[in-house]
């Protein structure tokens, strides 16, 4: 499956910003839309490692409200998560209705991270697909919205991004010897990724596979999708004359003249509108 992937999809700056400023709006009066229906929203991002997932979730979030979203970067489980359930972590960080929960990783660590370190025995991890399948589904039931993103990048250009980061100060903590180790089990982890996507697809929960070479690209498809499922999982028509009829405080708010006189006295670039 992930062979197929044209990784060579690009979108040039100016393509990239025009539809980044449109993308964020519509993200933002869907967030208000969602609150209205009282509807929650779970939102996973998966990935090769340095695939671009903490971008994409800054762009995503960037112009939600703050009091409506949350993101919950997982690692190993310590504690009293890791004496429970493996799924019992992620049913406490369900968000609330109306609310939006990002996993920066999740769930899906039992059949891909477990499997391949040998963290979960064969048993488990193989029982973990049926069991992933019943917990979204049970979350769809209760009226939850699902996306769920794996952002594909080459073995060359994750190279290329660990030694990027290797090479700078401001990156390089975020940069491991385990994520050196992973590149040697490259071929186990692809294994494990497309018995992933295959068995845990669904009508309900499908995977969207982002190609992530182009971080532009990436980031835009990311919100496309999310204003495409949004928008059609509430009714709401995401037209430029239906978004008027939205409230003023969820709708995008002109930058006061003040602001913008006092910013190009300091050379500060600004658009010409904010949210």
């Amino acid at each position: 499956m992930l062979e197929i992937i044209d990784l060579t999809q690009k979108l040039d700056k100016d393509e990239y910003e025009q539809q980044l400023d449109l993308y964020q709006t519509q993200v933002r009066l869907l967030g208000y839309h969602l609150y209205h229906q009282q509807r929650p929203c779970v939102i996973v991002f998966e990935g090769w490692d340095a695939a671009g997932k903490g971008g994409a979730i800054n762009r995503l979030t960037a112009r939600l409200d703050a009091r409506g979203f949350v993101v919950h970067p997982i690692a190993a489980p310590r504690g009293d998560d890791a004496e429970k359930h493996y799924l019992w972590r992620f049913w406490r960080r369900l968000p609330d209705r109306g609310n939006i929960a990002i996993f920066d990783r999740s769930w899906y660590g039992r059949v891909m991270v477990e499997r391949v370190e040998g963290f979960a025995r064969p048993e488990e991890w193989q029982r973990a697909y049926q069991e992933i399948r019943d917990f979204e589904a049970q979350l769809v039931d209760f009226g939850t919205i699902i996306l769920k993103f794996w952002l594909h990048i080459s073995k060359d250009e994750q190279l290329r991004r660990f030694e990027d980061r290797q090479s700078r100060p401001n990156k390089a903590w975020k940069l491991t010897d385990e994520d050196w180790r992973n590149r040697d089990k490259w071929a186990e982890y692809e294994q494990a990724v497309e018995d992933m996507l295959i068995k845990t697809t669904t009508a309900q929960a499908p995977w969207t596979i982002v190609a992530a070479n182009d971080k532009y690209f990436e980031r835009v498809q990311v919100l496309h999708t999310v204003v495409e499922t949004l928008s059609a999982a509430m009714h709401i028509d995401m037209s430029s004359d239906a978004a008027l009829r939205v409230p003023s405080h969820a709708a995008p708010a002109s930058v006061p003249a003040w602001a913008i006189k006092e910013a190009q006295r300091l050379g500060i670039r600004v658009p010409d509108e904010s949210i």
